[in-house]
């Protein structure tokens, strides 16, 4: 392996500002890097600045797919970081830069181990599959697109370059962002009979969605409890007037136990109700996501587990997420198992200062390849 050339490759991932956005650059610059070498490269677009890049290396054998999002959150107040957030910066091993843990050393890691592949000269005996979405950080909507155009129907195997410090994450739960939206009748707030006051339906709801996720006391034996958060409210225009609008927004984390299914029915019923009440309200939903079910006892978890114990001779754990990722999408796209398995540790996620460690992430380009070889072999 080249390790300037490994590092040239996240340094200038991490000059991209892809916050939220504008992920045609990092596919851009991924184009570039495979453009001389016998692979099939599609683009898919999204939105206008916002490509989906797949990459297909190998003519025959098992099909592994390698997972990454272009995008990174916003850097927020500059004046909160030591260095540059789109300027990679070393210093004392660590490698600085908005995305460098989450999750654009994983995505170059993946990228350096299927250059190095082709690199060696060597006949294939299998083939790998990059999936770089686009707005991972935002709802999942590349993925989800990659899985609707068919991308993702013939993987044997998935593994999403996310932090894990070379545990193997092997479940997490789903996402539900829901937002409700009440309207009333404005009038003078000396007169509020004559009016229809949009915020108490909306308190209503709030009450009875808290107390019924909160009976929800049954746990995932891996992830736990369910769990709710009311994280917004606003309505009205002025203080002396009857609000005619209102909204408010919340999010649950699922588990199996609970599925998504259940948890519409269950809001949408209150909904129901307080309408039949008088209320007007309409429950939306932003980008929902499903729990990864446990992958432990699949043999990719396995394989790759002896892979970092003793061809790596690193300790590895199978953990679980709060977070959802990438997997909730490709998870529906068929029956092949998904690991979630990244060089970065995580600690540093979405905060000022991110940073992955250079060992760490040079490791992560080799333990790749070695994966990969060895899917190759057992999955033939």
């Amino acid at each position: 392996m080249d390790k300037k050339r490994a590092l040239r490759i996240l340094s200038d991932l991490i000059a991209i500002d892809s916050a939220n956005d504008h992920e045609s650059l990092v596919a851009d610059y991924l184009t570039n890097l495979f453009k001389n070498y016998p692979v099939n490269i599609e683009r898919v677009t999204y939105a206008p600045g916002r490509d989906n890049l797949v990459v297909t290396m190998g003519n025959h054998g098992p099909l592994l797919g390698f997972s990454g999002h272009e995008d990174v959150v916003s850097a927020g107040d500059l004046a909160n970081w030591q260095f540059p957030p789109f300027e990679a910066t070393i210093k004392d091993g660590k490698l600085y830069g908005r995305g460098a843990s989450d999750m654009k050393s994983g995505l170059a890691a993946m990228v350096v181990a299927m250059l190095d592949l082709l690199d060696s000269g060597q006949e294939l005996p299998g083939r790998i599959r990059l999936l770089a979405s686009v707005g991972e950080e935002t709802g999942e909507y590349g993925a989800a697109q990659l899985v609707k155009e068919g991308y993702a129907k013939d993987l044997v195997g998935l593994i999403v370059g996310e932090p894990s410090h070379f545990n193997i994450r092997v479940t997490h739960k789903g996402v539900i962002d829901y937002y409700v939206t009440s309207k009333g009748v404005c009038v003078h707030s000396s007169t509020p009979e004559k009016g229809q006051n949009a915020i108490m339906p909306l308190i209503a709801f709030a009450q009875k969605a808290q107390d019924l996720m909160a009976s929800h006391t049954k746990k995932d034996p891996v992830l736990g409890s369910l769990t709710h958060v009311i994280s917004q409210i606003q309505g009205g225009s002025q203080i002396n007037s009857v609000p005619d609008h209102a909204w408010l927004s919340g999010n649950i984390r699922t588990t199996p136990v609970y599925p998504n299914e259940q948890i519409y029915q269950e809001l949408e019923q209150i909904v129901a109700q307080l309408n039949e009440q008088g209320a007007q309200l309409e429950i939306s939903y932003s980008f929902p996501e499903v729990p990864l079910p446990n992958q432990e006892n699949t043999k990719l978890a396995r394989l790759a587990k002896q892979v970092v114990n003793q061809e790596f001779n690193l300790p590895c754990e199978y953990t679980a997420g709060t977070g959802a990722t990438d997997s909730s999408e490709y998870i529906q796209a068929g029956t092949f198992p998904i690991i979630i398995l990244g060089p970065a540790a995580g600690t540093t996620d979405h905060q000022p200062n991110e940073y992955v460690a250079v060992d760490d992430y040079l490791l992560g380009c080799q333990l790749y390849q070695a994966l990969a070889k060895r899917f190759w072999t057992e999955y033939q």
